[in-house]
């Protein structure tokens, strides 16, 4: 289903590191997940109305108040790269 190479490729994307042992268990756990998904299609829902919404209460939003933000110099600090006092990101399209 999905192999440690797939792990690895994925965590490297992610800037995550992985031992080849958090990898297995990492399979272990998504495979298990699936499994459990899986089931969800063994249950008879032919008179089963749709459920749009789970959930009809109102949500309340809180007031928009404007506060004070980072200054640049404290938004930059634990960033692992900055160029010409911004973010440097990897390129994401070639």
């Amino acid at each position: 289903m999905i192999s440690i190479e797939d792990i690895m490729y994925i965590s490297e994307m992610c800037k995550l590191k992985f031992t080849e042992d958090e990898a297995k268990k990492i399979i272990e756990e998504f495979t298990e997940i699936i499994n459990c998904v899986d089931k969800l299609g063994e249950v008879n829902t032919e008179n089963v109305s749709p459920t749009y919404f789970i959930n009809y209460n109102m949500q309340l939003l809180r007031e928009d108040v404007v506060e004070e933000g980072l200054s640049k110099e404290d938004a930059l600090r634990n960033a692992p790269e900055e160029q010409y006092g911004y973010f440097k990101l990897l390129n994401v399209m070639d």
